[in-house]
């Protein structure tokens, strides 16, 4: 079965940090961009950050600028997303999810991506 499993959500204080995990099994993704997406409630999936297959090129929300990371370790076909100076906005549930193929500049288009993981509750508190 392939699949996206994140962890590493939980509830921190605004200016504090979390690191999300993506690992995925079932197929090795390391020639696939990957990407990391949110949604709040009762707004749209937004995207967050993206990284190319390998890791060379990197892509980031204007929101998460400065503030976020992402990188991939292809060995462990894991993805992380490093998240600091929390901010109350960026409370979301978290998705990891991997594309058709590398997609290079398309990576904040969330239709390039077929695999989707089931979510990461992120909750910052003011």
């Amino acid at each position: 079965q392939v699949q996206l499993v994140e962890s590493g959500g939980g509830l921190v204080q605004a200016g504090g940090s979390l690191r999300l995990s993506c690992a995925a099994s079932g197929r090795r993704f390391s020639r696939h961009t990957m990407g990391w997406f949110r949604q709040a409630a009762g707004k749209e999936r937004d995207f967050v950050a993206g990284i190319s297959w390998s890791g060379g090129r990197t892509y980031y929300s204007e929101s998460a600028k400065g503030r976020f990371t992402i990188s991939r370790d292809n060995a462990k076909n894991t993805v992380f997303l490093q998240m600091n100076s929390l901010k109350p906005e960026d409370t979301a549930v978290y998705y990891c999810a991997a594309s058709q193929g590398d997609i290079a500049g398309q990576a904040m288009i969330g239709r390039r991506y077929d695999l989707w993981g089931q979510g990461t509750q992120v909750t910052v508190s003011s």
